[in-house]
């Protein structure tokens, strides 16, 4: 890259770029760094996850496991349903709010009703009007969705109590195994969700290099180009002086003073 656009100055723009890119580079290193890191905690705690699960079973016997899992399985559907049923009726009170507050702004809009039909007091009331329309449409959704998600969390809670019934012996011996189960996972999801960050900020970080890259060659072809136009453009004196010189050569028949 020719960033100088005379031997003794160099573009100001340059130096910026430059940092950004020595700054950009190390931020992509620290970060590969601690993804190495983060990678090398994930593959362990899998392999101590398996040897302490396993090691556990053994202890309280496959069977026991085996009989209890469709019902710690029923228990995890269970609550995901009521979370799910938790944020219908969160997102079925915010679309009601909506709709309360929708038409109280048509009712403030017709009380100042002018006496005299004013086209934007028309306008105000028909956009309030519409607005109205569209959060019973969003209530009418909401609530239905409401209604879907509990219905649903009725039946996988109604599932849970009949296997827990039925295997209540199984489910007490198995909890330890399950209760770990849980943990562990819980823990390499978490770092799952570390790494799966750290490579979105690797991916954001690298970008952000390369725009910094393109701003430095797009620099660096504007100094050339400058620099090819001044070396294109002659000195207007000198050529005046070597047409004349010719001219006046070619008037006297090519003879020197005699």
């Amino acid at each position: 890259m020719d960033f100088h656009l005379h031997d003794d100055h160099l573009d100001p723009r340059i130096s910026i770029e430059l940092e950004n890119l020595n700054s950009g580079t190390n931020e992509i290193n620290s970060l590969e760094q601690e993804l190495d890191r983060a990678n090398t905690t994930f593959r362990l705690l899998l392999t101590r996850t398996s040897a302490e699960l396993e090691a556990l079973g053994k202890r309280i016997g496959s069977a026991a496991i085996e009989k209890a899992r469709p019902f710690y399985e029923s228990l995890a559907v269970a609550q995901d349903a009521h979370r799910s049923c938790l944020r219908a009726a969160a997102q079925f009170q915010r679309a009601n709010g909506i709709h309360s507050q929708a038409k109280a702004l048509v009712k403030q809009t017709e009380l100042r009703n002018p006496k005299v039909l004013d086209n934007a007091w028309q306008e105000v009331l028909n956009h309030a009007t519409m607005k109205v329309m569209e959060a019973e449409e969003m209530k009418k959704s909401s609530e239905a969705e409401h209604r879907l998600r509990a219905e649903d969390f009725v039946k996988t809670e109604r599932v849970v109590h009949e296997l827990e019934k039925r295997l209540n012996r199984e489910i007490l011996k198995s909890r330890p195994y399950f209760d770990l189960k849980d943990q562990l996972n819980a823990d390499l999801q978490s770092v799952k969700t570390e790494i799966e960050n750290l490579q979105s900020s690797i991916g954001g970080a690298k970008k952000t290099y390369s725009e910094a890259l393109k701003r430095l060659e797009a620099i660096s072809e504007e100094i050339h180009e400058r620099r090819n136009a001044c070396v294109r453009t002659p000195g207007v004196g000198a050529e005046h002086h070597s047409s004349s010189s010719f001219s006046s050569f070619a008037s006297s028949g090519g003879r020197g003073d005699e």
